[in-house]
């Protein structure tokens, strides 16, 4: 793995009612790890609606060629797969997912850390 990016996904929008979301809370992935620590919450729905997307995008896949972004950047947008009113009596979380590299020694210690974890 020669990049590693780190993916931070906001909450911009909420359309309905979502029972674990507000807007602004925030989810935070480094390589393939969810940071516990950083996730203001997690919700399968938005999960499942993000899951097969964050590995390419933390090794840097365009948003842009994934359809999730107009113009090239490090931002894109998702939305949680509950369709809410009139289908649903949740609503539909749109999130707003920017990339950043990590710093080098954030790097080093995150690819340390992983194959420690291999070994265990």
């Amino acid at each position: 793995m020669n990049t590693v990016n780190r993916l931070i996904i906001i909450v911009k929008e909420i359309r309905g009612e979502c029972p674990v979301f507000k807007v602004g809370d925030r989810i935070v992935i480094e390589g393939p790890n969810i940071v516990p620590e950083k996730a203001d919450a997690l919700c399968v729905h938005a999960l499942g609606s993000m899951l097969s997307l964050v590995i390419a995008l933390g090794r840097g896949v365009s948003f842009q060629e994934l359809g999730l972004a107009k113009e090239e950047g490090n931002v894109g947008y998702v939305q949680c797969l509950d369709p809410g009113p009139p289908y649903t009596l949740g609503g539909t979380v749109i999130f707003e997912i920017r990339r950043e590299r990590l710093r080098e020694k954030q790097r080093a210690s995150f690819l340390l850390k992983t194959r420690e974890h291999g070994k265990a």
